[in-house]
């Protein structure tokens, strides 16, 4: 990539990591935006490689080992061509925000921090608490214990079922732990920032992205967006960012005339997908099995230290008082079709399901400051103690509102070079004008 690199005279490192079934090649954009603000001179830049395709099947802790271990060679290889790196950034987009912020761990067990000083984190659209759908009842089994089964390791990562290192908690519960390396090395950035999807997410909805307990986007048509002067149509302001709109009692014939022309409109699309998603399906789930199972081969290489990285390097006590003592298409209109439910005053907790004590107690909790115009949604319990201990450290969220084009996630990052992305170019202006450190 032709952006990369830079001078042995710039001391800051800015380290790239790209998303779920991406390649150093989604990042070009934000490569190419950091380097017309910057030069080869003042910024040096990395853009990891090393989890490119299917290789982020194999789950957070490895994707984040790989990472750790490239920002390590490069600091080292930069060290060797007489060059000396004082700072460092870490940007992440999608599941590159949940392999950074494991990496970033690492990188404080291995006292490089002590080295370089952590300047800015961010992430874009990148899914901190999960992908898990917030649903109640058997609609939660099928989805979101089904569905995490078709992306191997990642995939129940991801969906919060799977068991870290026999802890009894899922990975990304141990992330936001406060007495993890993982909090204490995010802690470390001098600006931790986040960019939201509002609308138009298929692969990470907003309450994930934007660390939120509730989503006030769920009904565009309810809301009116806010936007930050100088970023208006993009950049919605983080203070304040939708008021309600009065909804009326009943429908007018105006309003219900145009709604049966876009179910008109909309009827060829659906029966195109009632034809050809169930064949998407089928092939999607064909190949999450072929991934998985590939998947299943390099985790055993990569733990025995057979793929190029010592781990014993990277296992060492992850707590605090320890250490001081096409496919993605189908994926996305899958995750699409899951609605969400809520805690609401009213209802029956008889209805909580399975949980322990202490879980009904969280639940019971946010049930109770559920608020009738965004109510709270029903996130596991593990979710809402993620938010809170993610809050406790402190982000600069900013929800981005895409309208050009149904495919926000990708157009955030303008991960490719077309004009339906433009928008995404708002929100690089806005990331380096108002919230990058140099």
């Amino acid at each position: 990539m032709e952006y990369t690199g830079g001078s042995i005279t710039a001391d800051h490192l800015c380290v790239l990591v790209h998303g779920l079934w991406g390649n150093p090649n989604h990042m070009k954009s934000v490569a190419k935006a950091l380097r017309e603000k910057y030069s080869e001179d003042q910024l040096y830049l990395l853009v990891a490689k090393r989890n490119s395709g299917s290789f982020t099947y194999d789950g957070i802790e490895r994707g984040g080992e790989r990472v750790c271990l490239e920002i390590e060679e490069e600091l080292e290889n930069i060290r060797k061509r007489g060059g000396k790196i004082t700072k460092l950034s870490i940007v992440g987009y999608s599941l590159g925000g949940l392999v950074a912020r494991y990496a970033i761990g690492l990188l404080e067990m291995r006292g490089v921090f002590s080295q370089v000083e952590a300047m800015n984190f961010t992430t874009f659209a990148s899914p901190h608490l999960g992908v898990r759908t917030p649903l109640r009842g058997w609609h939660n089994h099928i989805w979101n214990v089904l569905g995490a089964r078709t992306l191997s390791k990642s995939g129940r990562q991801l969906f919060t079922i799977d068991n870290y290192r026999e802890t009894g908690r899922p990975l990304l519960a141990v992330l936001a732990d406060p007495e993890s390396i993982f909090i204490a090395g995010l802690k470390r950035f001098k600006r931790r920032t986040l960019y939201a999807n509002a609308v138009n997410d298929r692969s990470a909805v907003y309450y994930t992205t934007g660390i939120s307990k509730t989503d006030p986007f769920v009904n565009p048509s309810r809301v009116k967006p806010n936007y930050l002067k100088g970023y208006e149509d993009v950049i919605l302001d983080p203070l304040n960012p939708v008021s309600p709109i009065t909804t009326k009692s009943s429908m007018t014939m105006a309003e219900f005339a145009t709604n049966s022309m876009g179910y008109l409109r909309n009827a060829p699309l659906m029966l195109a997908l009632a034809v050809f998603i169930p064949i998407g399906v089928i092939a999607f789930l064909f190949n999450s099995m072929v991934q998985t199972l590939r998947s299943e081969r390099r985790i055993k290489m990569h733990e025995s230290g057979l793929a190029g990285i010592k781990i014993e390097n990277y296992r060492l006590p992850i707590w605090i008082k320890d250490i001081r003592g096409t496919v993605e298409d189908v994926y996305e209109n899958l995750n699409t079709w899951q609605g969400e439910s809520y805690l609401r005053a009213s209802d029956d907790e008889r209805d909580d399901g399975e949980l322990n004590g202490a879980e009904s107690k969280i639940i019971a909790l946010e049930r109770r400051k559920s608020h009738p115009q965004f109510p709270t949604l029903a996130l596991a319990p593990a979710q809402f103690t993620m938010v809170d201990e993610l809050d406790k450290v402190g982000w600069r969220k900013y929800p981005v509102w895409i309208h050009l084009i149904r495919h926000s996630h990708a157009a955030i990052i303008v991960r490719t070079d077309k004009p339906t992305f433009r928008e995404g170019l708002v929100v690089f202006r806005h990331w380096l004008n108002e919230e990058f450190l140099i």
